[in-house]
């Protein structure tokens, strides 16, 4: 059994309103386990709990009930959190400061040993090395977010808790922060994503979990999520007879060119492509027929047509 760098079971958190009325329920009996070395990414709209849930894994807060683990520990242990490596949503940094006097501070805080090398090294990593000596004050948005990444990989931490990673970076910063990202769970680092950028997330983690409404509706591999195994894209060049490819067993999709095939196994598939070669039409291109992110969350968060209400 893999070791688990985040698990969550029966966790709730109630935040309580004025004169003991009910409260807000932000999370709802949440179940989660995320391996040690994936890259998850947590998604869903504004309001959903996923802030709450960051922050319980910070140990910020203390749920109302449930279990929470970090790298096998307590949130609230010192050790723990220690190894944890978090870029904020809202990062606020001092402005008078320079990138290099302001990573020598976290890291002398988190107990490195060379810290001027670690702080320099962090630097070069995230594209600011020539920027060393600015004033943070006079710094991009980007800049800052590249900023608080490099805090956030000081020490080499086991887990990466980033909120908004790649917010108001550039797209060949994107790049960038994506190869940091690899790299470091190339070195065994647990990452966790949260972003709204779903475009971003789909590059970065291999698994996914929608949450809304405090509760995990979905949760499992990308791939698992995003469509099925045995449904395939095929495109064909310009010309070939839509008819005789419907006759054929392809399903016809609103782009003439494009046909939908339902195979249960490998053997099928090339069967069933066999058929459309020999109407004459010539493939160009054969993938699985995946959704993108934003059709998986929004298929999530839309209830079946039996749960809506009349007019």
């Amino acid at each position: 059994m893999l070791a688990l760098a985040i698990e969550a079971r029966g966790l709730c958190k109630t935040y309580r309103g004025w004169f003991r009325s009910t409260g807000h329920e932000a999370l709802v009996d949440l179940d989660l386990a995320i391996a040690s070395g994936a890259a998850f990414g947590l998604i869903g709209p504004n309001g959903a709990g996923k802030t709450t849930f960051i922050k319980a894994l910070l140990g910020v807060l203390r749920p109302t009930r449930g279990l929470v683990r970090v790298l096998g520990q307590s949130p609230d242990d010192p050790a723990t959190r220690a190894r944890i490596g978090y870029l904020p949503e809202r990062l606020h940094l001092p402005a008078s400061f320079t990138p290099l006097r302001f990573l020598e501070g976290v890291a002398r805080l988190k107990g490195l040993s060379d810290i001027s090398h670690e702080a320099r090294h962090a630097l070069t990593r995230v594209g600011l090395a020539g920027d060393a000596s600015r004033r943070i004050g006079g710094f991009s948005k980007g800049m800052r977010q590249r900023l608080g990444l490099a805090a956030a990989l000081l020490g080499k931490p086991l887990l990466l808790i980033l909120d908004e990673p790649t917010d108001g970076v550039d797209p060949m910063g994107r790049v960038e922060i994506r190869t940091i990202l690899a790299e470091e769970r190339a070195r065994g680092a647990t990452l966790f994503l949260n972003s709204h950028l779903l475009s971003e997330t789909e590059r970065i983690c291999d698994r996914i979990g929608i949450l809304a409404g405090g509760r995990l509706v979905r949760e499992g591999p990308l791939e698992a999520l995003s469509g099925s195994d045995t449904r395939h894209r095929l495109r064909f060049a310009p010309g070939s007879d839509p008819e005789a490819l419907r006759a054929a067993g392809l399903t016809p999709t609103p782009d003439p060119d494009v046909f939908l095939a339902d195979t249960p196994d490998p053997l099928t598939l090339n069967t069933l492509l066999d058929r459309a070669r020999a109407t004459g039409a010539l493939l160009v291109e054969l993938r699985p027929d995946l959704r993108d992110l934003e059709q998986v969350l929004t298929d999530a968060l839309t209830p079946p047509p039996s749960s809506r209400r009349s007019p």
